[in-house]
Protein backbone atom coordinates (compact mmCIF):
# COMPACT_ATOMS: atom_id res chain seq x y z
CA UNK A 1 0.00 0.00 0.00
CA UNK A 2 1.26 3.45 -0.93
CA UNK A 3 2.02 5.49 2.21
CA UNK A 4 1.88 9.14 1.22
CA UNK A 5 1.27 12.42 2.96
CA UNK A 6 2.25 16.05 2.93
CA UNK A 7 3.40 18.75 5.27
CA UNK A 8 0.56 19.71 7.60
CA UNK A 9 0.31 22.95 9.58
CA UNK A 10 -0.08 22.49 13.32
CA UNK A 11 -1.27 26.06 13.86
CA UNK A 12 -4.69 24.64 14.76
CA UNK A 13 -3.19 21.87 16.85
CA UNK A 14 -1.70 18.42 16.50
CA UNK A 15 -5.00 16.52 16.49
CA UNK A 16 -6.44 18.86 13.87
CA UNK A 17 -3.40 18.27 11.65
CA UNK A 18 -3.98 14.52 11.87
CA UNK A 19 -7.68 15.02 11.14
CA UNK A 20 -6.85 17.17 8.10
CA UNK A 21 -4.42 14.47 6.93
CA UNK A 22 -7.24 11.95 6.79
CA UNK A 23 -9.45 14.52 5.08
CA UNK A 24 -7.08 14.94 2.12
CA UNK A 25 -6.80 11.15 1.63
CA UNK A 26 -3.26 11.00 3.02
CA UNK A 27 -2.18 8.22 5.35
CA UNK A 28 0.83 9.89 6.95
CA UNK A 29 2.02 13.44 7.56
CA UNK A 30 5.00 15.65 8.21
CA UNK A 31 4.95 18.47 10.78
CA UNK A 32 7.45 21.05 11.95
CA UNK A 33 8.82 20.36 15.43
CA UNK A 34 8.60 24.11 16.12
CA UNK A 35 8.28 27.40 14.24
CA UNK A 36 10.20 26.65 11.01
CA UNK A 37 11.73 30.13 10.82
CA UNK A 38 11.92 30.97 14.52
CA UNK A 39 12.42 29.40 17.91
CA UNK A 40 9.00 29.07 19.53
CA UNK A 41 7.15 25.78 19.86
CA UNK A 42 3.67 24.71 20.86
CA UNK A 43 3.04 22.89 24.12
CA UNK A 44 0.36 20.22 23.61
CA UNK A 45 -2.26 19.48 26.24
CA UNK A 46 -2.77 15.89 27.36
CA UNK A 47 -6.26 15.97 25.80
CA UNK A 48 -4.85 17.03 22.43
CA UNK A 49 -2.16 14.35 22.55
CA UNK A 50 -4.74 11.67 23.31
CA UNK A 51 -6.93 12.85 20.41
CA UNK A 52 -3.91 12.84 18.11
CA UNK A 53 -2.96 9.30 19.11
CA UNK A 54 -6.57 8.12 18.71
CA UNK A 55 -6.70 9.43 15.11
CA UNK A 56 -3.36 7.77 14.33
CA UNK A 57 -4.64 4.42 15.60
CA UNK A 58 -8.12 4.63 14.07
CA UNK A 59 -6.86 5.51 10.60
CA UNK A 60 -3.65 3.47 10.81
CA UNK A 61 -1.46 6.38 9.78
CA UNK A 62 2.00 5.47 8.57
CA UNK A 63 5.24 6.72 10.16
CA UNK A 64 4.96 10.40 11.02
CA UNK A 65 7.88 12.68 10.22
CA UNK A 66 8.82 15.75 12.24
CA UNK A 67 10.94 18.39 10.50
CA UNK A 68 13.37 20.53 12.50
CA UNK A 69 13.29 24.29 11.81
CA UNK A 70 15.25 25.88 8.99
CA UNK A 71 16.83 28.30 11.48
CA UNK A 72 18.84 25.45 12.98
CA UNK A 73 22.39 25.23 11.61
CA UNK A 74 24.44 22.52 13.32
CA UNK A 75 27.35 23.10 10.92
CA UNK A 76 27.82 26.74 11.88
CA UNK A 77 31.10 28.09 13.23
CA UNK A 78 29.33 31.01 14.92
CA UNK A 79 29.00 30.33 18.65
CA UNK A 80 25.49 31.71 19.21
CA UNK A 81 24.10 30.10 16.05
CA UNK A 82 25.65 26.76 16.99
CA UNK A 83 24.47 26.87 20.60
CA UNK A 84 20.93 27.60 19.42
CA UNK A 85 21.09 24.67 16.99
CA UNK A 86 22.33 22.31 19.70
CA UNK A 87 19.51 23.36 22.02
CA UNK A 88 16.86 22.99 19.31
CA UNK A 89 17.89 19.52 18.16
CA UNK A 90 18.19 18.28 21.74
CA UNK A 91 14.81 19.66 22.81
CA UNK A 92 12.98 18.65 19.66
CA UNK A 93 14.26 15.08 19.66
CA UNK A 94 12.98 14.73 23.23
CA UNK A 95 9.62 16.38 22.51
CA UNK A 96 8.89 14.44 19.32
CA UNK A 97 10.05 11.17 20.87
CA UNK A 98 7.62 11.72 23.77
CA UNK A 99 4.79 11.97 21.20
CA UNK A 100 5.74 8.63 19.68
CA UNK A 101 6.71 10.20 16.35
CA UNK A 102 8.89 7.77 14.47
CA UNK A 103 11.36 10.07 12.68
CA UNK A 104 12.70 13.62 12.86
CA UNK A 105 14.54 15.05 9.85
CA UNK A 106 16.86 18.04 9.64
CA UNK A 107 18.99 19.84 7.08
CA UNK A 108 22.61 19.05 8.06
CA UNK A 109 23.53 22.72 7.76
CA UNK A 110 25.93 25.13 6.05
CA UNK A 111 29.52 25.56 7.14
CA UNK A 112 29.49 29.28 6.14
CA UNK A 113 33.22 29.42 5.56
CA UNK A 114 34.83 27.17 8.18
CA UNK A 115 35.09 24.32 5.65
CA UNK A 116 33.21 21.09 5.04
CA UNK A 117 35.23 18.97 7.46
CA UNK A 118 34.88 21.45 10.34
CA UNK A 119 31.17 21.74 9.60
CA UNK A 120 30.76 17.97 9.68
CA UNK A 121 32.57 17.75 13.01
CA UNK A 122 30.19 20.39 14.41
CA UNK A 123 27.19 18.39 13.22
CA UNK A 124 28.55 15.23 14.82
CA UNK A 125 29.18 16.99 18.14
CA UNK A 126 25.72 18.56 18.03
CA UNK A 127 24.07 15.20 17.46
CA UNK A 128 26.14 13.53 20.17
CA UNK A 129 24.86 15.99 22.79
CA UNK A 130 21.26 15.42 21.64
CA UNK A 131 20.84 11.71 20.85
CA UNK A 132 20.42 9.19 23.65
CA UNK A 133 20.48 5.42 23.60
CA UNK A 134 17.03 5.28 25.21
CA UNK A 135 15.11 7.27 22.59
CA UNK A 136 12.91 5.47 20.08
CA UNK A 137 12.79 8.22 17.47
CA UNK A 138 15.26 8.05 14.57
CA UNK A 139 17.08 11.21 13.49
CA UNK A 140 17.22 11.56 9.70
CA UNK A 141 19.88 13.42 7.74
CA UNK A 142 18.32 14.97 4.64
CA UNK A 143 20.00 14.86 1.24
CA UNK A 144 20.63 18.43 0.12
CA UNK A 145 21.02 20.35 -3.15
CA UNK A 146 24.44 21.81 -2.31
CA UNK A 147 23.65 25.51 -2.56
CA UNK A 148 26.34 27.79 -1.16
CA UNK A 149 28.26 26.07 1.65
CA UNK A 150 25.52 23.52 2.32
CA UNK A 151 26.62 20.10 3.61
CA UNK A 152 24.90 16.89 2.54
CA UNK A 153 24.76 17.20 -1.24
CA UNK A 154 26.90 14.08 -1.65
CA UNK A 155 26.16 10.74 0.01
CA UNK A 156 29.71 10.47 1.36
CA UNK A 157 29.21 13.51 3.61
CA UNK A 158 26.09 11.97 5.15
CA UNK A 159 28.00 8.74 5.68
CA UNK A 160 30.79 10.59 7.51
CA UNK A 161 28.28 12.29 9.81
CA UNK A 162 26.46 9.07 10.66
CA UNK A 163 29.63 7.08 11.24
CA UNK A 164 30.96 9.81 13.52
CA UNK A 165 28.10 9.84 16.02
CA UNK A 166 28.08 7.86 19.24
CA UNK A 167 24.82 6.05 18.42
CA UNK A 168 24.77 5.57 14.62
CA UNK A 169 21.87 3.13 14.95
CA UNK A 170 19.72 6.14 15.89
CA UNK A 171 20.54 7.97 12.62
CA UNK A 172 18.99 7.33 9.21
CA UNK A 173 18.51 9.13 5.89
CA UNK A 174 15.68 11.04 4.20
CA UNK A 175 16.10 11.32 0.44
CA UNK A 176 14.62 14.43 -1.19
CA UNK A 177 14.01 13.92 -4.92
CA UNK A 178 14.28 17.63 -5.74
CA UNK A 179 17.50 17.96 -3.75
CA UNK A 180 19.32 14.94 -5.17
CA UNK A 181 18.35 15.91 -8.72
CA UNK A 182 19.61 19.45 -8.11
CA UNK A 183 22.77 18.05 -6.49
CA UNK A 184 23.63 16.11 -9.65
CA UNK A 185 22.25 12.61 -9.03
CA UNK A 186 20.40 11.77 -12.24
CA UNK A 187 17.17 10.17 -11.00
CA UNK A 188 15.54 10.98 -14.36
CA UNK A 189 17.80 8.96 -16.66
CA UNK A 190 19.59 6.66 -14.20
CA UNK A 191 17.43 6.02 -11.14
CA UNK A 192 18.84 2.51 -10.74
CA UNK A 193 22.36 3.90 -10.77
CA UNK A 194 21.54 6.51 -8.12
CA UNK A 195 19.94 3.88 -5.89
CA UNK A 196 22.93 1.59 -6.37
CA UNK A 197 25.26 4.45 -5.44
CA UNK A 198 23.17 5.21 -2.33
CA UNK A 199 23.31 1.55 -1.35
CA UNK A 200 27.07 1.35 -1.92
CA UNK A 201 27.87 4.45 0.12
CA UNK A 202 25.20 4.44 2.82
CA UNK A 203 23.13 1.26 2.57
CA UNK A 204 19.45 1.14 1.62
CA UNK A 205 18.59 -0.10 5.10
CA UNK A 206 19.26 3.45 6.35
CA UNK A 207 16.68 5.04 4.02
CA UNK A 208 13.54 5.66 6.10
CA UNK A 209 11.67 8.43 4.25
CA UNK A 210 11.40 10.18 0.89
CA UNK A 211 10.51 13.82 0.27
CA UNK A 212 8.65 13.51 -3.02
CA UNK A 213 9.18 16.82 -4.81
CA UNK A 214 9.65 17.95 -8.39
CA UNK A 215 12.24 20.65 -9.11
CA UNK A 216 11.77 24.10 -10.60
CA UNK A 217 15.50 24.21 -11.28
CA UNK A 218 17.59 22.32 -13.82
CA UNK A 219 19.62 19.19 -13.18
CA UNK A 220 22.82 19.80 -11.15
CA UNK A 221 21.87 23.45 -10.60
CA UNK A 222 22.50 23.17 -6.84
CA UNK A 223 19.39 25.27 -6.24
CA UNK A 224 16.53 24.21 -3.98
CA UNK A 225 13.15 25.15 -5.49
CA UNK A 226 10.34 22.62 -5.18
CA UNK A 227 7.70 22.16 -7.87
CA UNK A 228 4.35 20.37 -7.90
CA UNK A 229 4.52 16.64 -8.69
CA UNK A 230 5.19 16.22 -12.42
CA UNK A 231 5.27 19.97 -13.17
CA UNK A 232 9.02 20.52 -12.95
CA UNK A 233 12.34 19.47 -14.43
CA UNK A 234 12.14 15.92 -13.01
CA UNK A 235 8.73 15.22 -14.51
CA UNK A 236 5.84 12.86 -14.01
CA UNK A 237 7.33 9.69 -15.47
CA UNK A 238 10.57 9.91 -13.50
CA UNK A 239 8.74 10.53 -10.21
CA UNK A 240 6.42 7.61 -10.92
CA UNK A 241 9.49 5.42 -11.36
CA UNK A 242 10.61 6.56 -7.89
CA UNK A 243 7.23 5.61 -6.42
CA UNK A 244 7.23 2.21 -8.14
CA UNK A 245 10.88 1.25 -7.66
CA UNK A 246 11.19 -2.04 -5.74
CA UNK A 247 13.76 -0.55 -3.35
CA UNK A 248 11.61 2.50 -2.55
CA UNK A 249 7.92 1.70 -2.97
CA UNK A 250 7.36 0.49 0.61
CA UNK A 251 8.85 3.64 2.17
CA UNK A 252 6.69 6.57 3.34
CA UNK A 253 6.56 9.50 0.87
CA UNK A 254 6.06 13.11 1.97
CA UNK A 255 5.11 15.86 -0.47
CA UNK A 256 6.58 19.33 0.14
CA UNK A 257 5.06 20.88 -2.95
CA UNK A 258 3.81 24.52 -3.09
CA UNK A 259 0.07 23.81 -2.69
CA UNK A 260 -2.63 24.32 -0.07
CA UNK A 261 -4.56 21.44 1.53
CA UNK A 262 -7.07 21.18 -1.31
CA UNK A 263 -4.30 21.26 -3.86
CA UNK A 264 -2.49 18.51 -1.97
CA UNK A 265 -5.68 16.45 -1.87
CA UNK A 266 -5.94 16.63 -5.66
CA UNK A 267 -2.21 15.88 -6.00
CA UNK A 268 -2.43 12.81 -3.73
CA UNK A 269 -5.57 11.53 -5.51
CA UNK A 270 -3.83 11.95 -8.86
CA UNK A 271 -0.74 10.08 -7.65
CA UNK A 272 -2.81 7.24 -6.19
CA UNK A 273 -4.80 6.94 -9.41
CA UNK A 274 -1.66 6.81 -11.57
CA UNK A 275 -0.05 4.20 -9.29
CA UNK A 276 -3.18 2.06 -9.14
CA UNK A 277 -3.92 2.44 -12.88
CA UNK A 278 -0.58 2.57 -14.68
Amino acid sequence: MLVIGTHMSIAQGLAKAAENTVGIRANTMQIFSRNPRGSTYRTYTEKEIQEFQAIRREHQLGPILAHAPYTMNLASGQEKVYEFACTVIREDIQRMDALGIENIVFHPGSHTGIGVEAGIQNIIAGLNQAITKQQQIIVLLETMSGKGTEIGAVFEQLKEIREGVKYPEKVGICLDTCHVFSAGYDIVHDLDGVIEEFDRVLGLDLLRAIHLNDSMMAFASHKDRHAVFGAGEIGMEALERVLNHPALKDLPFYLETPLDDMGHKEEICMIRNRIDNP
